[in-house]
């Protein structure tokens, strides 16, 4: 490729992506050549300040036209730029609740390491959200999986942290193998690894046994992506792996790899599989032929998370589980595909804000006591008023109540289960049930804060820094608002991204 051709590409649209790789790349500069004695969490606000910045030019991006670079393997579209909003907001908020820890997590030695490690994953997820192409969309999978296996494993000396790292590894990897499995069986098919000439081809298919094997590939690439999203039964890695982590490193991982994950399956399978006729063209798609499949391993999701987080003392090994019915709720809407892109991404922002004022008490709950047993919220009422409030409010909304951005987001998710055609009464019923479920172990921690006595060795009042004050702040505004008027976020998604209607162009 000629210097013209590269000086053609509208290279204004990988701006963020720029940003964070720039400042990624100067923070490991800073962390390698700088002292001892200098205090590695100057580093971590540059990485802040990078976020920041990379938050602003998106949003200079907002009003930008679908633009492809690099013959279509990056796309620019409102579905990318909703969805790096998130990624974005939520690296921030994580980066912040890291900064602040008092070093009790084992990531003193660490630390530099740690801000660079993550702001890679990030950008791995970021490209990911853009990608157009089979090869841009592993290329950031593998970015954003190889640095949050290091990112879990980075307390060296730490048992713990040892083995939540080996079983991430040795899952992810397994994971990965299996998606490409499946994706290398589509470019074998089609003959391409670009999406959308990729769609052209599959909906064209009139060869019975060319269906066969493209159904194959699909199920290849779901299992796949199952384990990245921690759905049953692909879900045994992260329990083991949320509570061996640092909780920043948990955080990251239930928020923003998540997130990641969901965008990574909306990409591919709605670019892909969902114009695969059954058999010709002209006959019902594929996609539509096997939504009671998505529909049972949704069900079994929620059912097993929320059951087997009734037995959980580990509030990590808890909300690990939490977010594995999480999941489940969100596999809903693909197997529904009513309202896809805007429940979707709403319930991917709720669930941003909830889980994130989550982590953020449990970090300052259990810092230094030796233990993440759920009976250290004990009388956290008495304690600090602040953080029982807050993570009631973050516990309320994860369980689905009333005036909660978790309400909202559930209500929407169960109202396309019964709008879609046939009705899907019972993965509605199944939601239901397994949210009446939840709330037995939510409103456990609830019971802990404000109707049990506080243990007298750890009845000291908790220090709250600045930062994870903020944090916690921003989580139960952001919470609270999408809970009371959940219209600014869908005028947001309006106004902005018009509807995700610019995904197939």
């Amino acid at each position: 490729m000629d210097t013209a051709a590269l000086s053609s590409y509208e290279w204004g649209i990988m701006t963020p992506e720029f940003i964070i790789l720039g400042v990624a790349t100067l923070m490991s500069l800073l962390d390698l050549f700088a002292p001892a004695r200098f205090d590695r969490r100057n580093i971590g606000w540059i990485g802040v300040a990078g976020v920041l910045l990379a938050m602003i030019s998106l949003a200079g991006l907002f009003d930008a036209e679908v633009t492809t670079i690099l013959h279509d393997t990056f796309r620019l579209d409102s579905f990318g730029k909703a969805f790096k909003l998130l990624l974005l907001g939520g690296s921030a908020l994580v980066l912040i609740l890291a900064i602040s820890d008092d070093t009790r997590e084992g990531l003193e030695e660490y630390r530099g390491e740690f801000y660079y490690l993550f702001l890679t994953a990030l950008l791995g997820a970021m490209v990911m959200a853009s990608s157009g192409d089979l090869i841009t969309l592993f290329v950031g999978l593998e970015l954003l999986s190889l640095s949050s296996y290091v990112l879990a494993g980075i307390r060296k000396r730490n048992l713990q942290s040892n083995e939540a790292a080996m079983k991430y590894i040795i899952n992810g990897s397994i994971s990965s193998a299996i998606t490409l499995f499946g994706l290398s069986y589509v470019y074998g098919l089609t003959g391409s690894t670009n999406l959308l000439e990729i769609a052209a081809v599959a909906g064209t298919v009139a060869d019975s046994k060319m269906v066969y094997l493209l159904g194959l590939a699909f199920f290849m690439t779901f299992i796949g992506l199952s384990f990245k999203i921690a759905s049953a039964p692909f879900h045994m890695w992260a329990p083991d792996v949320y509570q061996g982590a640092p909780t920043p490193v948990t955080a990251f991982l239930s928020v923003v790899s998540k997130t990641a994950g969901f965008v990574l399956m909306t990409r591919v399978f709605l670019m892909i599989f969902v114009r695969i006729p059954t058999e010709g063209t002209g006959s019902m798609p594929f996609f539509y032929q096997i939504q009671d499949y998505i529909g049972f391993l949704a069900g079994a999701t929620m059912i097993v998370g929320n059951v087997v987080a009734l037995r959980q003392r580990n509030v990590k090994r808890l909300f690990a589980y939490s977010s594995i019915a999480h999941a489940g709720y969100l596999l809903v809407v693909f197997t529904t595909l009513q309202f896809m892109f805007n429940t979707l991404w709403f319930y991917l922002a709720a669930y941003l804000f909830m889980n994130l004022c989550a982590f953020a008490i449990i970090q300052l709950v259990t810092n230094g006591k030796g233990s993440e047993d759920i009976s250290l919220f004990a009388g956290l009422y008495r304690k600090s008023p602040f953080l029982a409030v807050a993570m009631g409010v973050a516990v309320l909304s994860l369980a689905g109540f009333p005036g909660t951005a978790g309400f909202i987001g559930k209500v929407n998710i169960f109202m396309g289960a019964l709008v879609d055609q046939p009705a899907h009464y019972v993965l509605a019923s199944i939601m239901i049930a397994a949210t009446v479920v939840s709330y037995v172990y939510y409103f456990g921690i609830m019971t802990q804060m404000f109707f049990r006595p506080a243990d007298e060795k750890h009845g000291e009042k908790i220090h709250i820094p600045v930062g994870v004050g903020v944090v916690i702040v921003i989580c139960v505004i952001g919470t609270l608002v999408l809970g009371v008027a959940p219209d600014t976020a869908y005028d947001f998604i309006d106004s902005q991204f018009k509807n995700f209607s610019d995904f197939f162009q």
